[in-house]
């Protein structure tokens, strides 16, 4: 298979970008792949044919190949070469954002479906999880998330109406409940549990998945000071979405 050409647009691209040199270099093979001119499986240039086109050193290709091999754009084969990744959505593992904000800054449309929005009685388990007697009022939201038409989380959550009183009266098809939630109880504080499941008959159905397509399950628990605002789980097909996390060693 041919490589990807021309290289010219990635000068060009380069030369716009006011960031460092790894950074530009890094935006503008990103660029490639989200516009589509860099297909999936297809190979990309090698480093030293990126370093002699680009004219900067094979560190700074290094850095910027590596980046966006971790980060799931590239796959890198040892003696073969790097070829860009079959693309799959992917939200932060170990912080709280917006699905909404993940799809559009990817280019893809976002939408979603509203399943419930409601009043229920908190059961046993969410009485413990909230800190309030069995019985007492809970809000109740479920909805699916769609990236380009295609579902990628289905969100449950449950919601301490002292903190957001407001909640059933949003209309969430022009916002999340994660943009209203930050306004009125910001997070100071979470928990949550990461595990792979394979999503009930309901939850297929939602999602569009086949009853043996594993899914990644996230289980969350947030606080603003003291208090619990929110336990919610959100399910993804695990062949539509992955989880990314970050850390540095001591």
């Amino acid at each position: 298979m041919s490589e990807l050409q021309p290289l010219e647009q990635l000068r060009s691209a380069i030369s716009d970008l006011p960031a460092p040199i790894y950074l530009r270099v890094k935006q503008a093979i990103l660029s490639q792949i989200r516009s589509g001119v860099w297909l999936p499986h297809q190979r990309v240039p090698s480093e030293t044919e990126l370093v002699n086109a680009l004219n900067v050193s094979r560190m700074t290709i290094n850095r910027a190949l590596r980046e966006l091999t971790s980060e799931g754009w590239l796959v890198r084969m040892q003696g073969v070469g790097t070829f860009v990744a079959e693309l799959k959505g992917h939200t932060a593992m170990l912080e709280v954002r917006s699905i909404a904000e993940e799809i559009v800054a990817r280019g893809h449309h976002y939408r979603n479906h509203i399943v419930a929005l409601e009043q229920v009685a908190a059961n046993e388990e969410l009485a413990l999880a909230f800190s309030v007697s069995p019985g007492e009022p809970l809000f109740y939201s479920q909805m699916v998330h769609y990236d380009n038409d295609q579902a990628v989380q289905l969100e449950t959550r449950y919601v301490n109406p002292a903190l957001a009183a407001e909640y059933l009266e949003q209309d969430f098809k022009f916002f999340t409940p994660h943009h209203y939630l930050s306004q009125v109880a910001p997070l100071t504080s979470g928990e949550h549990i990461v595990e792979a499941v394979l999503a009930d008959e309901t939850q297929q159905a939602l999602l569009e998945v086949s009853a043996k397509q594993p899914c990644l399950l996230i289980q969350r628990r947030t606080w603003h000071n003291s208090q619990v605002v929110t336990v919610a789980r959100l399910l993804y097909p695990g062949s539509r979405y992955q989880l990314v996390g970050s850390f540095t060693g001591q």
